[in-house]
């Protein structure tokens, strides 16, 4: 597609960077404004959300470095140029998650009500994030040859063992999944029945998402663990029975009275 958004002379805008940039920016804004919308301060929010996005990113990156750490081992420099691509979703969340909540006990927050408020936002950054990703040609799809299937031919893509063939675009199979996650939840938080049901219901269908998309992934995602799924897949399949454990849980300790 085209990996370089904007170029003159030495200087460069790589289009993944630009949208990760955009998804950051978009997520903080719409969780400030969630967070408004119940009342509380949407600046505490937004230091929240920088030091969770920061965190996200690190978390994102060793995870994608992990996997691939014949290349990164051979290409050391390129540990850190992440504007080029390459970061796996769920090391973000992990790291991310534990980041929001340690800031939330340490500034004495209130946990399930902050973490739905974050959860509204973070869809958000995962639509606009995955259009970069597609861009880049970074999280490219097995060989396809339907109506939508796409063809890099940029030198420059990231999804050079495809190169020339056409493949599915499951960077924006991943990216609309998210954003009906996202316009879902706008819905759903009117119908809330308690406190900390958004952060669940995100995770069940970000990991739900994520695990059906892994099964059209044609990129290098990390050793077999289970049934043939590669460790990526294992992982979201995991994070989605979690959360449908966490919903069951919350759900039944919503109706135990309070003493």
């Amino acid at each position: 597609m085209f990996p370089v958004l904007f170029s003159y002379g030495p200087f460069r805008i790589f289009t993944y960077g630009f949208f990760l940039a955009l998804a950051f920016i978009c997520s903080m804004y719409m969780a400030g404004q969630e967070a408004k919308r119940r009342g509380g301060r949407a600046e505490q929010i937004y230091d929240l959300s920088f030091y969770g996005i920061v965190a996200a990113l690190i978390g994102s990156r060793l995870l994608h470095v992990i996997f691939e750490w014949q290349y990164f081992l051979a290409h050391p420099l390129d540990v850190f140029m992440v504007w080029k691509g390459g970061l796996a979703f769920q090391g973000g969340l992990i790291l991310g998650l534990l980041t929001v909540i340690f800031y939330i006990y340490r500034h004495h927050m209130a946990l399930w009500t902050t973490l739905d408020i974050m959860a509204v936002a973070m869809p958000l950054g995962q639509f606009l994030g995955r259009l970069g990703c597609f861009m880049a040609g970074c999280c490219y799809g097995q060989e396809c040859h339907q109506p939508w299937a796409v063809t890099f031919k940029n030198p420059e893509t990231l999804a050079q063992p495809v190169l020339g063939v056409p493949v599915h675009p499951t960077q924006l199979y991943e990216s609309f999944l998210a954003l009906g996650v996202f316009l879902f939840l706008l819905w759903f938080r009117y119908r809330q029945k308690f406190p900390g049901q958004i952060f669940g219901i995100y995770l069940l269908l970000a990991g739900g998402g994520r695990f059906l998309v892994e099964f059209w992934r044609g990129d290098e995602r990390g050793p077999v663990l289970l049934l043939g799924m590669p460790s990526t897949q294992v992982i979201a399949l995991g994070l989605a029975l979690s959360a449908a454990l966490f919903l069951l849980w919350r759900s039944r300790a919503a109706k135990v009275p309070a003493v």
